[in-house]
């Protein structure tokens, strides 16, 4: 915001050392990530900046680990790129089968948080709910505890829930999570719910209640009046609270190590088995395409919430 014509000298002094402060803060931040796009394209298997590079050789830059994520793994990386190397490369190549296990695990439980926590959020916007505080401290309780913590309590339910459920267990037993795409989906959506309930409600308290007293007098049922006047109202909400799910589930790493097996493994854990087992460059190369994908869900959050200023006759900022 620009100083007023009549601002002071130090008013103007302290506008620009404020400014000068901002972006020192800004630059803290965004360097390791800024860091980590340049030495992804380092031909040489470094971390760090070479002379070449430094020099901006074009000899020192390379795509190399990127074409490392396509054919590692891979039975015949090397031979012709037809029909074959991509089939191959589809089935066996590791970066490939993590990619589409974060595709798949975060997909359907980002479907599932994005579900269960708009109920929640519409249950827990109603003055009239009893222990509604209580309520919202046991949901939101995953994303303020540790995650190590969720991550074990998960771990000793999924391995035997018959032993946890007691009594309230199923006679015919119950069926093992642990290490089934099941587990790990219901694990990330347990994560992913808060962040939906937080977003949601935040909608919610701008929504005038009395339409939805309007379309009941008009002889609309709950479930018509969710889907045709709520939701298309809280749209934005829901969307931004499914994109913080999905972000949840793709980022996470410790509850898979937990949960998941090989078959579950996905883009976070490859990247920590490949910083523990063989440091190689192409973890820099995945880092930046999150990187971009992390930038595209962020403008899209930006977009959906000046639109839902605009719904509800705000100016956007």
């Amino acid at each position: 915001m620009a100083l007023p014509i009549y601002a002071s000298p130090l008013e103007r002094v302290w506008h620009k050392t404020y400014l000068l402060i901002c972006a020192a803060i800004f630059l803290f931040l965004i360097a390791p990530i800024l860091i980590v796009i340049p030495l992804s394209f380092n031909a040489e298997p470094y971390f760090t900046f070479t002379e070449k590079m430094l020099s901006f050789d074009p000899e020192g830059y390379s795509l190399r680990w990127y074409d490392n994520l396509l054919t590692h793994g891979m039975q015949a990386p090397d031979v012709a790129r037809d029909g074959t190397w991509w089939s191959d490369m589809w089935n066996n190549a590791q970066w490939i089968r993590a990619a589409k296990n974060s595709a798949i695990v975060g997909f359907w439980s980002t479907l599932l948080a994005t579900s269960l926590g708009t109920l929640a959020a519409l249950g827990l916007s109603r003055s009239e709910m009893p222990y509604r505080k209580l309520i919202t401290a046991v949901l939101l309780s995953p994303m303020i505890v540790p995650v190590i913590i969720t991550a074990t309590g998960l771990f000793f339910f999924y391995s035997n829930p018959c032993s946890v459920l007691g009594p309230l267990a199923p006679e015919g037993g119950c069926a093992r999570l642990t290490s089934t795409y099941l587990g790990v989906i219901l694990a990330h959506a347990t994560l992913g719910i808060p962040f939906v309930i937080i977003t949601v409600t935040a909608t919610l308290t701008s929504f005038d209640k009395s339409l939805s007293r309007a379309a009941a007098n008009l002889g609309a049922g709950p479930v018509r009046t969710f889907f045709k006047v709520q939701l298309p109202l809280i749209t934005p909400g829901v969307v931004s609270g499914a994109l913080f799910a999905f972000v949840t589930s793709f980022d996470e790493v410790v509850v898979v190590l937990f949960i998941g097996s090989h078959e579950q493994q996905t883009i976070p854990r490859q990247m920590w088995n490949g910083i523990r087992e063989q440091i190689s460059p192409s973890i820099l190369a995945v880092a930046t395409i999150l990187v971009i994908i992390s930038i595209a869900l962020l403008t899209v959050v930006e977009l959906l919430r000046r639109r839902s200023e605009r719904l509800r006759g705000l100016t956007p900022q």
